[in-house]
């Protein structure tokens, strides 16, 4: 009965994927593979457990299994411990014991990898414009409002009238510190009323994303996120591992980034409806990163994205430790789910152990929260979809292990894959357009000339009307009658007084004549 449901189950007529073997009473059934068909693997998926329970290697076999079937992933390395699958990997015994009991022969493999980085460490660099994020976007990433929302897109569209590209947030902050001050008079005739309070608050939120490192990912040259779908001459698809290590104290950042990829892929990506393969599979490693602080408008966007991605080919994986770091909404969108064990501690955990087995198709064969505190290490409940996108039914699997080394490479061993790569000459170059914050700061420059040249005419003006204004004057005071009057007085004054001193005053010599007589 068991292997003739699980049998049933997991034979698909398309190409599959080959996961393991199910097991019952702790036995694997070499007989009972677990296969899941690659056209459902748009449908987007779940990888949960306990720490040290096997997440990290199942990821890194369901990249290896993708890239085989010439599906390009890309995975987010949060703990820096995927890039062991850019080479083959060796046999030891506990593999041999493995691959025994599955009825598999195991073969060494590596896949062709592209590391991608969002700082300056070893890779690709990955950057975006702030355009590319767009108003709505940028608003529910910084946590604002309706009121700060809606200005936020008057401020893209005074942007766009003004042709003042915004690439990275040097220019964004220059354009609200334009507007708020100096732009404010003249931005208001034509846009409305500006509130002070709104531009401070969106300020402040855009310093602290700066200071979360956002200055990082906005900026040029933008990646294309075509570059992340590409096959190599064998025909396997390319693994991006984009190592975000650093990212584990930023989460607000790790939100921004993933947000704008998902964003991103769905706008440049065509509808596809079903295909035979996804286009892109993407695996978000430490998921709870993304959902823990997100904001309610954040959570909205992201559960829309997953709902309408799958239509364009794309596939998304979430690993986590616990579902329940996975929103309901987002949780019921996923169409596999691999569960590794949980850990019953607490009451709180046996009460987070029977919440998440009833996320699970009942079965007749185990019981699912005694089986998830008793699976050991690489062994998982596994569920998917089959071809018509009906759930498969609940199988205890003993996982395959992965073909390629399961380890970190050294620093030359990634050194000597960067420089190989296709890409990185392409975005690991340092641009500074000239945008927004040039063009305003050179505006306000040429205002401030302006201003200084008005001041000097003005002043000169100024001088020159004083110095009329005072020849006018004195010859008005100079033609006046009084004037001429004073001046004749003063003339006859100097004139006796001259006469005076030489003896020949005319008031004395009458009086000296009258004397005589």
């Amino acid at each position: 009965m068991f292997q003739e449901t699980i049998q049933k189950g997991y034979t698909h007529k398309g190409e599959s994927i080959t996961l393991g073997a199910a097991m019952l009473n702790g036995q694997a059934d070499a007989t009972c593979l677990v296969k899941l068909p690659l056209k459902t693997f748009n449908r987007h998926g779940l990888i949960a457990g306990a720490t040290g329970t096997g997440k990290t290697k199942t990821l890194q076999l369901i990249a290896e299994e993708l890239s085989k079937k010439s599906v390009p992933v890309l995975v987010m390395d949060i703990k820096g411990d995927l890039s062991g699958i850019a080479i083959e990997g060796t046999v030891n015994d506990k593999i041999t014991e493995r691959y025994n009991s599955l009825g598999l022969t195991w073969q060494a493999a590596g896949c062709p990898v592209e590391f991608l980085t969002l700082n300056n460490g070893k890779g690709t660099r990955l950057k975006a414009t702030v355009s590319e994020f767009g108003p709505i976007l940028l608003s529910k990433i910084l946590g604002l409002n309706d009121t700060q929302g809606g200005f936020v897109s008057l401020l893209f569209k005074y942007c766009d009238d003004n042709q003042l590209p915004l690439l990275d947030l040097k220019d964004l902050t220059k354009v609200i510190q334009f507007i708020s001050n100096e732009g404010k008079d003249s931005i208001e005739k034509e846009y409305g009323k500006i509130s002070t309070t709104s531009t401070g608050t969106i300020l402040r939120k855009v310093i602290e994303l700066q200071q979360q490192g956002g200055d990082t990912i906005f900026g040029e040259p933008s990646f294309d996120v075509l570059d992340l779908m590409r096959i190599n001459e064998q025909g396997m698809g390319y693994v991006s591992v984009l190592r975000v290590n650093e990212l584990q104290d930023k989460p607000k950042l790790f939100s921004t980034f993933m947000l704008c990829l998902l964003a991103e892929l769905y706008s440049k990506l065509p509808e596809e409806g079903d295909l035979d393969q996804p286009k892109l599979c993407l695996f978000i490693d430490e998921a709870h990163l993304i959902f823990n602080e997100a904001s309610k408008e954040l959570l909205d966007q992201i559960e829309t994205v997953i709902k309408l991605i799958r239509s364009k080919g794309v596939g998304i994986f979430f690993i986590t430790q616990n579902p329940t770091d996975v929103p309901a909404a987002v949780l019921s969108q996923l169409g596999l789910k691999v569960q590794h064990a949980l850990r019953a501690f607490t009451a709180a955990d046996r009460k987070s152990i029977k919440q998440s087995a009833e996320n699970f198709p009942e079965s007749e064969f185990y019981k699912i929260d005694e089986m998830l505190t008793q699976l050991g290490m690489g062994e998982a409940l596994i569920t998917g979809l089959n071809e018509k996108g009906i759930p498969t039914p609940l199988a205890a699997t003993l996982l395959c292990s992965p073909s390629s080394r399961m380890n970190i490479l050294t620093d030359e061993e990634i050194d000597n894959i960067c420089t190989k790569s296709a890409i990185a000459r392409k975005y690991n170059q340092d641009l500074d357009s000239h945008s927004a914050y040039e063009i305003l700061n050179q505006k306000l420059h040429e205002a401030t000339q302006a201003s200084a040249a008005t001041e000097a005419a003005e002043e000169a003006e100024k001088t020159t009307s004083r110095s009329k204004n005072e020849k006018s004057t004195l010859e008005e005071i100079l033609s006046s009658p009084v004037t001429k009057q004073v001046a004749r007085t003063a003339a006859n004054v100097i004139t006796r007084s001259l006469l005076g001193a030489l003896g020949i005053g005319g008031t004395s010599s009458r009086k000296k004549k009258s004397s005589w007589f």
